[in-house]
């Protein structure tokens, strides 16, 4: 990387910058308190995967689409045949597949570690029909997110609890097929405030090893308490080759799915020199998976959405200047100073011009927000689908 100069190290990371969507950030979706309707918003399905392909057009690094299951095939494997007709009419293609076990009554005490057995087994068919449509779609990940947990010390056994997770996922891990990976998510509190059953990273390492060879972990920025150092969590993944899938956003208080580099940039920042140190090593091949995870409630869904990949490929491109030979030099003289410069200069830099530049050689919008204004784009599907989903939309209110 030294023979390097600054520009090719930015346009070697921005090349290989992916950034996967969610299907729920294009739809009327808001916070516990309600939502703010937008004329906008998509709808259904293939509304979702049009303004997918809209943010993959101008800034041709986005082009999966992560599913929810509940949301976006309400009527499970009945629906893939549906999705895969939407698979590249649109420019983007179905990418993470996202269990629901958190939406029905059943779950009222837990999915995969309810105290019912029968509960436990209807969550882990949901689960089983996830890899089965992962499957039927010719996609990789089951991202899996348990809001499984306890609000008062003594109501649940957080002893039986353990073994009853490990046991399903487990079983889950052994319907995957070779390509397939299973990501394990972690959040330290909400909507269970007094025991999360897997509420940090070391708890979902320790499932994830337990399950198989095929089970990662999922980190989700806003998933972490108060000042909590993320990237050296990030750092601990990656040398022990188990980070599965990032999901950025940003956050003031808590799990508050804010724009990426809002509040903080620098951690952003901290956590993408992590993740392309340890892409510069021989031999590192492990797939880490980006995915945008944030809640539009008030922002415009598509506008919010270019702004995000934008903002994220700046503060990419800031970690990729860093010259990694250098900062291992004053690293090991112990000069402390120095190597601070050295780090916080990459973070300083104006790295707009070089992302511009990088749009421009591969035929983007330099200005992918502009572009989008331009097009009148949002304009005409809002007069379209503001008369085509009235009642729809109305239902909300």
């Amino acid at each position: 990387m030294s023979n390097e100069s600054p520009e090719q190290r930015v346009t070697q990371a921005l090349d290989s910058l992916l950034i996967e969507l969610p299907s729920w950030v294009f739809g009327n979706m808001g916070t516990r308190f309600g939502r703010f309707l937008q004329p906008a918003a998509a709808v259904n399905i293939e509304e979702k995967f049009a303004d997918a392909g809209q943010v993959h057009a101008l800034t041709g690094v986005t082009p999966t689409i992560a599913l929810h299951v509940e949301w976006d095939l309400p009527n499970g494997s009945e629906d893939v045949p549906s999705i895969k007709a939407l698979d590249g009419k649109y420019g983007v293609r179905a990418g993470s597949i996202n269990p629901n076990l958190f939406s029905k009554q059943q779950y009222k005490h837990g999915s995969i570690c309810n105290p019912d057995q029968g509960v436990r087994r209807l969550a882990l068919d949901h689960l089983t029909e996830c890899v089965k449509i992962a499957s039927n779609l010719g996609t990789s990940d089951i991202s899996i997110w348990l809001a499984d947990g306890s609000n008062y010390p003594g109501t649940q056994s957080i002893h039986r609890r353990m073994v009853w997770m490990q046991d399903a996922l487990c079983a889950l891990h052994a319907q995957l097929s070779p390509r397939q990976r299973m990501l394990v998510e972690y959040k330290p509190f909400e909507p269970a405030f007094y025991h999360t059953d897997i509420a940090d990273w070391g708890m979902a390492l320790t499932l994830a090893r337990t399950a198989g060879p095929q089970a990662f972990v999922l980190v989700d920025l806003g998933h972490h308490y108060q000042s909590q150092n993320v990237e050296q969590i990030v750092a601990w993944l990656l040398h022990l080759g188990m980070l599965g899938g990032f999901h950025l956003n940003d956050r003031r208080f808590a799990d508050d799915d804010l724009s990426i580099g809002s509040i903080d940039p620098y951690q952003v920042f901290r956590i993408f020199h992590e993740i392309l140190y340890r892409q510069s090593l021989p031999n590192e091949e492990r797939l880490v998976t980006l995915m945008i995870d944030q809640s539009h409630n008030l922002k415009g869904k598509i506008e919010e959405m270019i702004q995000s990949v934008c903002t994220a490929q700046e503060i990419y491109a800031k970690a990729a200047l860093v010259d990694q030979a250098r900062l291992r030099e004053l690293q090991d003289a112990c000069s402390l100073v120095e190597a601070e410069e050295l780090f916080r200069s990459a973070f300083w830099t104006d790295t707009r011009p070089l992302v511009r530049n990088w749009r421009k050689f591969r035929g983007l919008p330099e200005d992918p927000l502009r572009a989008l204004r331009d097009s009148g784009y949002v304009d005409q599907v809002a007069r379209e689908r503001q008369a085509k989903h009235a009642v729809a939309l109305s239902s909300y209110a």
